[in-house]
Order: structure tokens, then sequence, then C-alpha cells
């Protein structure tokens, strides 16, 4: 979801394969040994297959409304330190939560509450200010943003029941604007002879 917001909003056009992860083409992996989505393969033969690296690139392609914050080094820092926690301690607690069944050591209330400490971090700082870094859309909530979603999306009535309002309400604003709407678009799995589709 990052990595193709990062590609529109830069206006980066590319050739979509959509994978379908339990029949992965034999050309995902010749490109990729990881085997995991999403993979970019650049004009000069470089392959990016973090979704936070692809972002990164595109916005340092074209970055029109400065998302990257050229001129705020000390926010860049904490941008990067958030995605950093984000993609880290946060990404293991939302992958035992989603998938509890797999982790049977604790409940699932048990497993959705260990996350719960950077959902607060995230409100609090919402509550300063319009998005995670400031008042402008930056990096870091475009880096950020799916992965609160999923974690929202395993139980929607309880994370409408939570007292993080601002950070509901961010969430919200950011799914529903144009550029997510876009991305979320669903395509059918590529197969070999398929005509090209290009995104966006």
């Amino acid at each position: 979801m990052r990595a193709r917001m990062g590609l529109l909003y830069s206006g980066i056009v590319s050739e979509l394969r959509e994978i379908k992860l339990g029949d992965k083409p034999a050309s995902m992996l010749e490109v990729s040994k990881k085997g995991t989505v999403p993979v970019l393969v650049l004009s000069n033969g470089e392959v990016l297959d973090e979704s936070r690296d692809i972002l990164m690139w595109a916005l340092e392609t074209s970055d029109p409304d400065d998302w990257l914050m050229q001129d705020a080094p000390q926010q860049v820092v904490a941008a990067d330190a958030l995605i950093d926690h984000n993609d880290g301690e946060f990404k293991s607690c939302l992958d035992r939560y989603k998938y509890h069944e797999r982790f049977p050591e604790q409940s699932m209330e048990q497993h959705r509450a260990s996350g719960e400490s950077f959902l607060l971090e995230l409100d609090q700082r919402l509550n300063k200010h319009t998005y995670l870094i400031g008042n402008s859309l930056s990096y870091a909530d475009i880096a950020i943003v799916p992965f609160v979603r999923q974690y929202a999306h395993c139980d929607k009535v309880w994370f409408g029941q939570t007292p993080y309002a601002a950070l509901q309400a961010w969430l919200d604003g950011l799914l529903q604007s144009d550029g997510f709407v876009g991305v979320m678009k669903k395509y059918l799995p590529w197969q070999v002879g398929d005509k090209p589709i290009y995104f966006p």
C-alpha cells in the first residue's frame, strides 16, 4: 500500500503485476529470492523489495509537496524513528494480533494490548498537530497508516470504541483521500502472456 502510494504521488508509471502469494511466478522469484511483495525492478535493473525502500525511492525521484521535509532535519529524525518503531516492534505486535491463532501462548486480547502503546503514542502526536510529524502530510504518515489500518481492521468495533479519537480521525481521513482510494483498486493476478497493466 505505501509503495503504491509513493509511486502514485510521485507520478511514476510502472508496469503492475498483481501476485498471488500462493502461486508466485518464476519471473518474480528470479528477481527477488525473498518471494515477498512488493518488488520493484528499476530501469537500470536494480531491485527494490522492501515497501519502505520503494516509497523513499519514489519520493526522492519526485516530491512535489515536500513529504520528505527537506528543510527540517529534526523532523526527519523523528519521522525515521517513528517508522523504525512501526516496522519493528509494532509490526511484530500486529502479526501476533492479526494471526493470534499461530501464537497461542497469549490470548488475542493480550496480543492486541501489546501494540496499544504505539497507538497511544500516535494519538498523542495527533492531538498536537494534524499529522504525525506536524501540520503537513509527510512520508511518516504514508509509511505508517497501512499498519494502523490493519490493526484497526482486525476488530473494527473494538478500535471504534477506543479513546484514540485523534488517531481514528487521522486514519479515516487518509483512507478516504483520493490517493488511498486509488491505490486500493483490486487487480486480477498476473499470468504469463497477459497484456501489460500500468500503474497509476
